[in-house]
């Protein structure tokens, strides 16, 4: 998933694969997102504020998958049956957007501390490298 590597000029590339979501199909291979590690922070952040955005969204949509009919009429009621489908649709939309986007961010959480982590033991061997007798 990640694969951290040396880009053009030296620059330190993240690749993340696209996460497989429950009940879809596939990601297709190669799909997914490259930047460099040190933007790391603000694409977590960008991720988490669309995160956020659906979470909002989704009272809307629960409020849209349970509408009442507005009069005891047959005209109402049928208004009722045939929009409920489809707020339930939105719904259900928005909350497999929310679950992919939260695996996407715990993915990229781990890259972050996979990255921090290779980084400290780098710089130990490094010290370590200068602290021996030459």
């Amino acid at each position: 998933m990640l694969d951290p590597g040396a880009g053009a000029m030296g620059r330190r590339l993240v690749s993340m694969a696209a996460p497989a979501a429950a009940g879809a199909p596939a990601p297709a291979a190669g799909s997914g997102f490259v930047f460099e590690a040190d933007q790391l922070d603000d694409v977590i952040r960008r991720w988490q504020d669309l995160l956020d955005d659906l979470r909002s969204d989704q009272g809307d949509a629960e409020r849209m998958a349970h509408v009442r009919p507005p009069g005891r009429e047959f005209a109402s009621g049928d208004f009722a049956d045939a929009a409920n489908p489809s707020g339930l649709a939105f719904l259900e939309s928005n909350q497999r957007m929310q679950s992919y986007i939260e695996d996407y961010i715990r993915a990229l959480e781990r890259a972050r501390q996979s990255i921090t982590t290779r980084e400290a033991e780098t710089q130990a061997e490094i010290s370590r490298a200068g602290e021996q007798p030459a």
